[in-house]
């Protein structure tokens, strides 16, 4: 089994996981469950303090391999294959650490679910990102139809997906589909710069804020409320709480430990 996914390390403690699937970057089964190890492992890292996908070559991800999902022809495949992928892909948005999608080509179906999954999305101008599973007589199973609602409305990922449209980023800049918009040229560059200015952080207060935003999103306002105090609790008792606050009142840079 070859590498169809891995990763390197970068300056300040930021790992970029590639997609590396020719010609298109596919989900095959390999491809997944790579992903999800690694994706593991990374969480489990301490030196890993953000962490970023990417496709390797002009594409991110094309999604699932059209050749293995004609195989599926029970309802017991079905839930299989859908639910296993699933876990898969829920590491992103359960990742204590911020994930960042670095979208640079064709992302669609199950690699649009991938980034939807992603705590934030920045892509190239030339990107073109939709949920054409319509087109296959199937719908998007690895949580797309479920994030893509959360995340722009029920009416838009309607619309997304019954459609089967490719959305430009001129469109997912509107939507609040992506964050970010580079030329394809600098995406990298940009990318990086992004993520190590949030690697550079404390890091109690990085993680803090995604469970608070992540974990607070699925609760009432009330609990939502009660969660970011915890979180604030906990916080101040922590080495770079009184770091931020000592250095912000000396005029100088802080010195995080991330503790």
């Amino acid at each position: 089994m070859g590498n169809k996914c891995y990763y390197q390390m970068e300056k300040e403690n930021v790992a970029v996981v590639y997609f590396d699937n020719p010609p298109l970057n596919a989900l095959d089964a390999e491809t997944m469950e790579q992903f999800g190890s690694i994706m593991k492992q990374l969480v489990q890292d301490n030196a890993v303090h953000i962490i970023v996908l990417t496709g390797k070559g002009s594409t991110f991800v094309v999604g699932a391999d059209v050749n293995a999902v004609k195989e599926v022809d029970t309802h017991e495949k079905g839930v299989e294959i859908t639910s296993r992928a699933q876990a898969m892909v829920s590491l992103c948005e359960l990742s204590p650490k911020p994930v960042i999608a670095l979208i640079n080509g064709l992302c669609l179906g199950g690699g649009m679910e991938i980034a939807l999954a992603c705590h934030m999305r920045i892509a190239a101008t030339n990107v073109q990102m939709g949920l054409p599973e319509i087109m296959l007589g199937i719908i998007p199973a690895f949580g797309g139809t479920q994030r893509s609602a959360r995340l722009l409305g029920n009416a838009k990922a309607l619309e997304i997906m019954l459609t089967g449209m490719f959305i430009n980023m001129d469109e997912a800049l509107r939507i609040g589909l992506v964050n970010r918009v580079y030329p394809a040229e600098t995406l990298m560059e940009e990318g990086l710069k992004f993520a190590s200015s949030i690697a550079k952080k404390g890091q109690v207060a990085v993680r803090a804020i995604v469970e608070a935003v992540m974990k607070g999103s699925k609760l009432s306002l009330e609990e939502g409320l009660k969660l970011e105090s915890t979180l604030f609790g906990r916080i101040a008792e922590t080495h770079d709480k009184k770091e931020g606050i000592d250095a912000f009142l000396e005029k100088r840079k802080p010195q995080f430990k991330h503790c």
